[in-house]
């Protein structure tokens, strides 16, 4: 932990030492940020060192994470997830270079295990017995994957509105699933209840300050992708804010060791059916609850637990919020896939559904370099693909049935 020098209030700056599990602020009850020591970090995290190191994964960037003890390290291959250049996507669009992070390549096909990796490790550092978590599903079958390849069954909280392929993912991993008769928010409080009750890791989103660390490391993957040229416009799709956050934070420690010049301008997109983030950035900047009904369900949030943090991160990097329709959202999964060879879940397409509002408003220019989010894989979610995939031809197994429907 030598690079860590602790922890900071994001709403009203009160400091905390590294000691134990600190959560929330106790003064403002604001979410807190872990402050490291760039000028130590700087002195040997370089383009060259990095260019030497054969580790491609989160673990690379070792010494911008809040973790001592690698023997925590899970297995399996976490982050480092390709960038694909989708050129006939740029010629659709009028652009100049247009790039997809696929992170529903992680393990288990969601951006959520770069967080999930780095919570997870700094709960057994801390000594807990029990990892508990809520989620709409992503986050949660993101734990039970990495706590499975440890060995370690988690408690797990989700809505019972939960997409069927993700809760199949959390009973395979072995975790223990309460499903909740309510909302995300309603399976959030309930988790962190129990987790104050019972002395469990209480892993949720936008409240434990280590998901935003791993989050983070989907900036500097992209940058080096980039061989270290800085995009002009990141897209984001955003449910609580963490993502969000983690995005931003990822650019600012990279400037702040000396590895890029510059920052690109961040966009925040959300669904009209939940948009409280989006709402606060064209707004007064304070978040309000929303009653969220999109069908992207992983960034399905009625209040956003991050999200003031997600609005200082937008205004910070001189970006702004974009609001997309659900049948929107639905239309750039085909979009993608077709376009692009990428099957994602209606969140991860919901980047790209905001970057061609955007294209058709202004708002993006010719020759900016872009880079959209995909932040989950398509077969979490089926059933919505299927919406818009269209139906197959059903024929009888003979070829003059075939040579009629041909």
């Amino acid at each position: 932990m030598s690079n860590v020098k602790g922890l900071k209030c994001i709403s009203c700056g009160s400091e905390y030492a590294v000691e134990g599990m600190q959560y929330l602020c106790e003064k403002c009850g604001g979410n807190l940020d872990v402050v490291y020591d760039y000028g130590a970090i700087s002195s040997h995290l370089t383009r060259e060192s990095l260019a030497q190191d054969g580790n491609y994964s989160v673990w690379r960037y070792w010494d911008l994470l809040p973790l001592s003890d690698r023997s925590n390290i899970m297995p399996l291959r976490i982050g480092w997830t390709p960038l694909y250049r989708a050129e006939r996507l740029e010629k659709e669009l009028g652009l100049k270079s247009l790039y997809l992070k696929d992170d529903g390549r992680n393990p288990s096909a969601s951006f959520k295990d770069r967080a999930s990796s780095v919570a997870i490790c700094k709960a057994l550092e801390l000594g807990f017995s029990v990892i508990a978590g809520a989620s709409t599903g992503n986050a949660a079958s993101s734990t039970a994957c990495l706590c499975a390849s440890l060995g370690i069954s988690p408690t797990i909280f989700v809505p019972k509105t939960a997409p069927q392929a993700k809760v199949a993912q959390l009973l395979v991993f072995g975790a223990k699933v309460y499903a909740v008769e309510g909302s995300y928010d309603d399976a959030f409080d309930l988790c962190t209840e129990a987790c104050r009750e019972y002395g469990w890791y209480n892993r949720n989103t936008g409240y434990n300050p280590y998901t935003r660390e791993g989050k983070k490391t989907v900036s500097y993957e992209i940058c080096e992708q980039l061989g270290w040229k800085v995009p002009d416009t990141v897209l984001v799709p955003v449910g609580d804010g963490n993502i969000f956050s983690g995005v931003w934070k990822g650019f600012k420690d990279l400037k702040a060791v000396g590895l890029i010049d510059r920052f690109p301008r961040l966009i925040a997109i959300q669904s009209d059916r939940s948009s409280a983030v989006v709402d606060a950035v064209l707004g007064d900047g304070i978040i309000r609850p929303v009653n969220a009904t999109t069908i992207a369900d992983s960034i399905s949030v009625d209040l956003p637990r991050d999200g003031v943090a997600a609005v200082k991160a937008v205004k910070e990097s001189g970006g702004t919020g974009i609001l997309v329709s659900d049948e929107d959202i639905l239309q750039a999964i085909v979009t993608i896939a077709r376009g692009a060879g990428i099957f994602a879940e209606p969140a991860g397409a919901a980047a790209y559904a905001g970057l061609k509002k955007m294209r058709e408003e202004g708002g993006i220019s010719d020759d900016e370099t872009v880079i959209c989010l995909v932040t989950g894989n398509g077969l979490k979610d089926v059933k919505s693909a299927i919406k818009v995939a269209g139906e197959p031809i059903i024929i009888k197994p003979t070829l003059d049935a075939f040579m009629e429907q041909a």
